[in-house]
């Protein structure tokens, strides 16, 4: 059996390779090809390109990516027609995916998308593309298979990968021996996993750390970066603040894990502070012009997945204008800032009552951990692998687990 991947950012780069190391677990001799990372070639996969360096944001960069994505496409098909994969799975990049799904479909090749673009956040209306395009879609979030399923959609619910990630993490003990110290507050600054969320947001990252100095002097504040690139690019933003500042590439588990906070750029990344209570907030840089488009469009209330697990009116609109903080901001288990405006200073504020009020501390980690308990379920990469062979005529015959039992088990924990 042959399946074509189409990954496109470094977190679907991670989930694709659990996804493969759990069909290879079950069929040892399937062969995975297509568009991925590192980590997909790490698990097995035959790679035609390294899709993860094209992980693009804003309209101008994916304007400008456009020939190079059309070269990608005119790959991808002729590998359909000589090639002949069983299936094409893809994963997050729904604007160049959504092109490589209708080449496979006009190959007569079934389409499976595993982990959905968040259609029910910004663009409901796409819904019958997903319908049109795809034969299987594989849900990340408990309400995500009622949703697509009312709308005429495939879907079954297995779980968010990223636990499966979480769960068979092993931390360097030595690294954490080394690195912690009980005197002395630790605040991690997580400004993504893009680098041009790090271009946006660092800086204001970086401010916020002077008005909590001013209130918690021993503070000691450090930045995870992703790769060693980035970490050489946070030194230059560090330099040209007039910062010093610790960063860190390659250590972003065990930097959580020793945190007491953190500040974050919006993304997959909540559910890893979730997953290991972290008092967190939240702040993504949008210029003016997207804060009008997302006051038009989105249709959530929240973009940090975490706030929208944990509210379940989260998928009806607030009338609140975008670019300023949830009016909730106080109550929300990961305050955030969506916005074009210098919120440093609220940012701040939730850092240091987080670090001086031990009650206010307290408190929101034991509501972190309810809804961990609730959501923070691992086994999605094997409820995939069992569904992918299932579907497409391999192992079992009968329905696959993931969409009957399993699933129901799945949707009564959430």
């Amino acid at each position: 059996m042959k399946i074509f991947f189409s990954v496109g950012e470094p977190s679907g780069d991670l989930h694709g390779s659990n996804l493969i190391r759990a069909l290879r677990s079950r069929q040892p001799d399937i062969e995975c090809i297509g568009f991925g990372g590192p980590k997909m070639v790490a698990a097995g996969a035959r790679l035609h390109e390294d899709l993860t360096r094209q992980a693009i944001m804003g309209i101008w960069r994916i304007a400008s990516a456009i020939p190079t994505l059309l070269l990608l496409l005119l790959r991808a098909d002729r590998i359909f027609r000589h090639e002949r994969p069983d299936a094409v799975v893809l994963i997050d990049f729904p604007g160049f995916n959504w092109w490589i799904a209708w080449r496979a479909k006009q190959r007569r090749i079934p389409v499976i998308y595993y982990g959905t673009p968040q259609l029910w956040a910004w663009a409901p209306w796409r819904t019958k593309k997903m319908r049109r395009l795809t034969d299987h879609v594989l849900c990340k979030l408990p309400f995500e298979q009622d949703w697509f399923r009312q709308r005429g959609v495939h879907a079954t619910y297995v779980g968010h990968p990223y636990f499966d990630q979480l769960a068979s993490q092993s931390l360097d003990q030595q690294f954490l021996n080394h690195q912690r110290d009980h005197t002395r507050p630790l605040v991690v600054i997580l400004p993504g996993s893009r680098t041009q969320e790090i271009k946006l947001n660092l800086a204001w990252f970086l401010k916020a750390t002077e008005h909590i100095r001013t209130k918690i002097p021993t503070a000691r504040f450090v930045v995870a970066s992703y790769n060693k690139k980035q970490s050489v690019l946070a030194d230059e933003i560090c330099r040209q603040q007039g910062i010093s500042m610790e960063i860190f590439h390659g250590r972003t588990q065990e930097l959580m894990e020793l945190a007491d906070c953190c500040m974050a750029c919006s993304g997959s990344v909540s559910l890893e502070l979730l997953y290991r209570t972290k008092p967190t907030v939240i702040y993504y840089r949008i210029s003016r012009f997207t804060c009008y488009l997302l006051k038009l469009f989105l249709t959530v209330r929240y973009i940090t997945l975490v706030n929208i697990l944990n509210d379940p009116q989260a998928l009806q609109p607030a009338r609140q204008p975008f670019g300023s903080a949830s009016p909730n901001a106080d109550q929300l288990l990961m305050p955030e800032y969506p916005t074009h405006l210098d919120k440093s200073k609220p940012m701040a504020q939730h850092v240091i009552r987080w670090l001086t009020d031990k009650d206010e501390y307290r408190q929101l980690t034991e509501r972190m951990n309810r809804l961990k308990d609730r959501i923070c379920a691992p086994g999605a990469s094997q409820r995939s692998a069992d569904y992918i062979l299932a579907a497409l005529g391999e192992g079992r015959r009968s329905r696959p687990a993931a969409s009957g039992a399993v699933s129901d088990e799945l949707d009564k924990a959430a």
